[in-house]
């Protein structure tokens, strides 16, 4: 079993950035791909943003794409999504998850492993 939990969430102004966190615990390994998903209330959960194990590939949401950047340090069995210009709409409950193979998909139901949350709210 692997063990997800986010953290690094909370309330910033529009324009303002946050560094959500998501560390991986238990039966972990480097080949495994991740993502971010996120939740809106009253909205269905949506993809953020993926990231390959094997050549650290990474795919990002047409919403997000030249504001969020998604990484992963193996060493510290640690993801994270750097996220620059928030707006109020990118307010949203932000989950990470894993696969246990190196590829990444876009789907919540293709991966294995999912966190709790933490909570993002931009004020405008």
């Amino acid at each position: 079993q692997v063990q997800l939990v986010e953290s690094g969430g909370g309330l910033v102004q529009a324009g303002g950035s946050l560094r959500l966190s998501c560390a991986a615990s238990g039966r972990t390994s480097s080949n495994s791909a991740m993502a971010w998903f996120r939740q809106a209330p009253g909205k269905e959960r949506e993809f953020v943003a993926a990231i390959s194990s094997i050549g650290f590939n990474t795919h990002y949401a047409d919403s997000v794409k030249g504001r969020f950047t998604i990484s992963i340090d193996n060493a510290k069995n640690a993801m994270y999504l750097q996220m620059n210009s928030l707006k109020p709409e990118d307010t949203a409950v932000y989950y990470c998850a894993a696969r246990s193979d190196p590829y990444y998909y876009t789907d919540w139901d293709d991966y294995d492993y999912w966190g709790q949350g933490t909570q993002v709210t931009v004020s405008s």
